[in-house]
């Protein structure tokens, strides 16, 4: 299985076209975007997707000029959303639920403050496997980036103490890659996985594909991640 994760900047706009090739290039089984927008531009991607086999699809946010999380599967899954249960981020979540796996979708808010690890930690299904996949908007301090200016690398480390692991770090080790700079060229891995521990074994690869970001595509880097079987 091989499940991609893109933030692809405010729902595309003019990189449309692009957006939807790089996406159906990658030959993944699962698609994951964040800053989705439920507008023409999500149209024309959700349905260049259904042509290229992405049958099943869901995202998280009606509104056309909201940024929001899509996830789109070649194979049968059931969806969950919880724009009831999320009064200030509810565009922020979706989850994917296969018989085994759980893959939840993630558009995690800069710098604001959220409430929304726990809400994850509170749903997590102990009968299932789990991986939280997308942008996290943050990561570990001085890891992740050269400085400190993360939140929430606490709710990070409380990932760990449950269980879930840095899939990344998992294959690479410590080595600096980055999936989001800034205009002064600091790089940032916002872009995150962490997965519950019975799945390292399975995992193939987690790496980040750099073309789009430097085609300028988006301005994020796409996460790709890979199981054995």
């Amino acid at each position: 299985m091989k499940i991609l994760a893109w933030n692809i900047r405010q729902g595309g706009g003019s990189r449309t076209v692009d957006i939807a090739q790089s996406i159906i290039r990658h030959q993944a089984d699962c698609a994951i975007l964040s800053e989705y927008r439920n507008n023409s531009s999500g149209h024309y991607i959700r349905t260049k997707l259904l042509t290229s086999g992405f049958v099943y699809q869901y995202c998280s946010h009606k509104s056309g000029t909201k940024n929001g999380v899509l996830i789109a599967s070649k194979s049968p899954c059931d969806f969950a959303a919880f724009s009831n249960d999320i009064p200030d981020f509810p565009e922020a979540i979706v989850v994917a639920k296969t018989p085994d796996i759980w893959i939840w979708g993630l558009y995690l808010p800069h710098k604001k403050k959220h409430s929304l690890f726990e809400f994850i930690t509170d749903r997590i299904d102990s009968s299932f496997h789990h991986i939280l996949i997308g942008d996290f908007n943050t990561g570990k301090n001085y890891i992740d980036q050269k400085g400190d200016s993360f939140w929430y690398t606490d709710k990070l480390m409380m990932l760990e103490q449950m269980g879930f692991r840095d899939a990344f770090r998992h294959v690479n080790g410590e080595i600096k890659e980055y999936s989001w700079f800034s205009h002064h060229g600091n790089g940032f891995r916002y872009d995150q996985c962490y997965v519950s521990e019975g799945l390292l074994p399975n995992i193939d690869k987690c790496e980040y594909s750099h073309q789009e970001r430097e085609n300028q595509i988006s301005d994020h880097s796409a996460m790709i991640l890979v199981f054995n079987s």
